[in-house]
């Protein structure tokens, strides 16, 4: 069977500085699987690449069966590839409803839209109870809601969630891994990257290792826990 997300060989460059170096994964359709490294071990990228916002410069990236190298990002999104960006990007002066409303600006059956906002406050339910402030007004762990929120507003076939829990306090950070695990158990597909590997890796059911743009470890999500190395360089454990 044919994985949603197909990664060969990809490799990204920032002018002569290579970012990527030739790493290849999937992600089958139902699960999660997630990136974890250092900063500037290049996850960012690979995500912004995945959703059309970069060019690689080699390999091959296939979504549910089809070729989307270097297909404009709008596209990618009407395909059902959804990126929820490192640092939020809300619309600051927007309600909380309109910034949920742009994550269904290619949509256009009404119905379903609202639906899905209601479906956005019953997993984030702070958002519906303010759902007429502007989204500048909420706190941090709040505007990482609504922009999951918003990245789901497009029905994905997946998701990819990039540093959901980063600058979060700890109460903050365990709903939004609560959420995470709600998404999962509902069968929505995620590429998740996050630096609390901890977290990451209790979710995952797979798990890739990057280190300076190249992919030197992966596993399943409970083997990479329990891998000694990771546990040294990533969990604070000697």
């Amino acid at each position: 069977m044919t994985a949603l997300l197909e990664v060969d060989n990809l490799r990204v460059a920032y002018g002569k500085i290579e970012a990527v170096k030739g790493i290849s994964f999937t992600v089958e359709a139902g699960e999660v699987v997630t990136l974890i490294g250092t900063n500037g071990a290049g996850k960012t990228t690979t995500l912004r690449t995945l959703s059309g916002l970069l060019t690689p410069t080699t390999g091959t990236i296939r979504f549910n069966g089809h070729p989307i190298t270097g297909t404009p990002a709008h596209h990618i999104v009407a395909l059902g590839l959804a990126h929820s960006p490192e640092g939020r990007h809300i619309f600051p002066r927007l309600t909380i409803t309109e910034n949920l409303q742009l994550g269904a600006f290619l949509r256009k059956d009404t119905t379903g839209i609202t639906h899905d906002i209601h479906r956005a406050y019953e997993l984030f339910p702070i958002l519906g109870e303010r759902a007429k402030q502007p989204a500048g007004t909420l706190s941090g762990g709040e505007q990482q809601m609504l922009a999951m929120g918003r990245a789901l507003m497009s029905r994905p076939k997946l998701l990819m969630l990039d540093e959901p829990s980063m600058g979060l306090s700890p109460i903050m950070m365990r709903k939004i891994m609560d959420t995470i695990a709600e998404l999962k158990a509902s069968g929505t597909t995620i590429l998740l990257v996050e630096q609390n590997a901890q977290a990451a890796l209790s979710l995952a059911d797979r798990g890739h290792v990057m280190e300076i743009g190249k992919i030197v470890l992966s596993g399943t999500g409970t083997d990479l826990l329990h891998d000694e190395s990771v546990r040294k360089a990533y969990l604070g454990e000697d």
